[in-house]
């Protein structure tokens, strides 16, 4: 017995010093690997060059899977593991057939938001690749010519909501031409310009005979999170460009890169944000009537009917991710409280592009709590941006991972920071 009472207590000194010996080894980059965070933060570089790296997801094990805008090293995933503790991935393998934006894990499967179906791969206990047993779970999803990420998350009670953005800028019938008017109905939103409602665990459905319309009137919304604290969907969608290309006497430049908002949605069964129809114009606090459809700048119209945004985000940053913090290493400010990524703009020429960064959203119930702030910056690498091509970086995920550090991806270079707090 007395043995048997020291290995134990062998053992426990052996596992605590493991434990700590495992905190001392992950270190933080010197430069926080370029970003700029607030204080007691601090960042390192995960991996780099992945190829172009949209969303991302991290097991309860800490390893990583990122969905590929494109294909490399024939595979749409790539899947990463830390193997050494020293919070860099060592182990990096590429897998599946298909590519795109979404990507989730729920009960034991890794879904992919490809651009025209979701998929999900049987995970294996231990193993960094899931099976390559696909079983497709939506189908018949439009290939869009452009918005054409399927960005996914679920709900509690088994439901799957994918985004189908609009393929056009604000439905005219001569896309992106000077003066032309929009088509009236838009067609576009019997297939696109919303979020659709699907089971999670339902094998071959289609958006037209399977799918729920949940919520219509949303351009693209790239960024999508069901916030489980409190039972609701939530997105941040991209709002439409070119007002003073295409209305030059109705909107001057400066107007152009200031309008319309990025609109930051709670998003209920039935929600309409009025796309294409309106715009949510930040100054008047309002949505007014787009110029395609009969709008000079100030007018309500219809647009008086439609569903507001809980907060309104400068025009043409890109919302491309969100996530609602639920983890305990960050101060208690963080906690429920949103992260967004800002892919960056490229709209607001002659005007400097904005945008590039992670802002933080703090939260009370479903309603934010308090202003928008930057969070993490400096991907982009260089004080003033002109052209989206003087980027070195552009913020495109965020996942939270099982310490509660946070993770984001570029697309760009394909490069994976965690930012952590002492």
């Amino acid at each position: 017995m007395r043995f048997s009472a020291f290995w134990f207590f062998l053992v426990g000194l052996m596992a605590c010093n493991q434990g700590v010996h495992k905190l001392d080894v992950i270190q933080p980059d010197a430069d926080n690997g370029g970003l700029i965070l607030p204080d007691g933060f601090s960042a390192l570089v995960v991996a780099d060059t992945l190829g172009h790296a949209r969303h991302i997801q991290v097991n309860r094990q800490g390893d990583i899977y990122i969905s590929l805008n494109r294909p490399k090293n024939g595979g749409g995933i790539v899947c990463l593991r830390d193997t050494t503790n020293d919070g860099r991935a060592d182990l990096i393998k590429y897998f599946g057939e298909h590519h795109g934006t979404g990507i989730a894990l729920k009960d034991d499967y890794l879904y992919l938001g490809a651009d025209t179906l979701v998929v999900r791969y049987p995970m294996i206990y231990s193993q960094l690749l899931p099976h390559d047993a696909e079983e497709i779970i939506v189908q018949g999803l439009p290939h869009n010519s452009q918005h054409a990420a399927k960005p996914l998350t679920f709900d509690q009670d088994g439901n799957l909501y994918v985004t189908v953005g609009a393929p056009s800028n604000a439905c005219m019938e001569q896309s992106r031409t000077k003066g032309s008017p929009g088509m009236d109905p838009c067609p576009l939103l019997e297939r696109h310009g919303g979020i659709w409602q699907f089971k999670a665990d339902q094998l071959n459905q289609n958006q037209v005979l399977d799918g729920e319309r949940f919520a219509t009137g949303i351009r693209h919304a790239v960024a999508i999170d069901w916030n489980t604290t409190e039972s609701t969907l939530f997105a941040v969608q991209h709002g439409r460009d070119q007002l003073s290309q295409l209305f030059p006497d109705l909107y001057d430049a400066k107007q152009n890169a200031e309008l319309p908002a990025e609109e930051f949605l709670l998003v209920e069964e039935g929600s309409d944000f009025g796309w294409p129809y309106c715009y949510y114009d930040p100054m008047q606090q309002a949505k007014v009537l787009a110029p395609e459809y009969g709008g000079d700048g100030h007018t309500l119209g219809r647009c008086e009917d439609k569903d507001d945004p809980i907060m309104a985000f400068p025009a043409h940053l890109a919302p491309n991710d969100l996530l609602f913090y639920t983890g305990d290493m960050f101060p208690e400010r963080y906690k429920n409280g949103a992260f967004i990524a800002f892919h960056g703009s490229w709209n607001r020429a002659p005007e400097v592009q904005e945008g590039y960064f992670v802002a933080f959203v703090s939260f009370k119930g479903k309603l934010p709590s308090g202003d928008w702030e930057v969070f993490a910056d400096g991907f982009a690498g260089v004080d003033v941006v002109n052209s989206p091509r003087d980027a070195a970086y552009r913020p495109c995920g965020l996942a939270q991972g099982p310490d509660g550090s946070l993770f984001v991806t570029d697309d760009v270079q394909g490069r994976v920071w965690r930012i952590m707090y002492e």
